[in-house]
């Protein structure tokens, strides 16, 4: 019976500390190598905002190392409570510096490789912002409101489209158009956008939905 007993607490601790260790190995937004998932060859983002809901559709082939880091970043939640800080007219829609100031620290230089541009920057196409430095993108992203065609040369490379609530996208707040100071986003988080431009609208949630067909 002793041996009986001791064989069963034995493989309790063993299933216990397996499921511990796959609890750490998670995506963990404090821990990028936790988050290097290969994404679905298409799958489907339901964003709940502050103006209403919109759907992303992303296609893998269309940017791969894009659409792997978007997929990661949500399934972690990255971007929970993150604003739309920079929105112009016409142009487009910025968001993707996070609520929480010791996640940006972290992700601050945690790059990802470029991709061939092969979609265009036409309206309601996702794209990874940049600097004009090669392999710049990070968790940045902006959603085309125009045909903004001319960013293709410059290795902007689309990976996912808004298929549902375009018209909730227009309705993002603009007002402030690039007056949120991205360096006081990334070192002060949502205190420093609650205290100086309350009227951002944000993210609440962004889902992934596994069913791309239902969309």
């Amino acid at each position: 019976m002793k041996n009986i007993f001791l064989a069963s607490s034995l493989l309790i601790l063993a299933v216990g500390a397996a499921a511990l260790a796959q609890t750490k190995a998670g995506p963990n937004l404090l821990d990028p190598s936790t988050m290097k998932a290969t994404a679905p060859a298409t799958f489907v983002v339901d964003v709940e905002t502050t103006k209403g809901p919109f759907t992303i559709k992303v296609t893998r082939s269309w940017a791969p190392n894009g659409a792997d880091h978007f997929y990661n970043l949500v399934r972690a939640g990255f971007f929970t409570d993150a604003a739309f800080f920079r929105v112009i007219p016409g142009f487009m829609a910025q968001f993707g510096i996070s609520a929480r100031p010791e996640v940006s620290r972290i992700w601050a230089n945690s790059n990802i490789q470029d991709d061939p541009v092969k979609e265009s920057n036409t309206r309601g196409m996702v794209t990874f912002a940049q600097t004009s430095a090669r392999n710049s993108r990070s968790t940045q992203l902006f959603i085309n409101y125009g045909d903004n065609s001319r960013l293709n040369a410059d290795r902007f490379a689309p990976f996912g489209e808004v298929t549902k609530g375009m018209e909730i996208v227009d309705k993002i707040y603009s007002g402030y158009g690039e007056q949120p100071d991205q360096g006081a986003i990334t070192n002060q988080g949502k205190a420093y956008l609650d205290k100086n431009f309350p009227r951002l609208d944000r993210i609440l949630t962004a889902t992934i939905v596994t069913d791309a067909a239902k969309k």
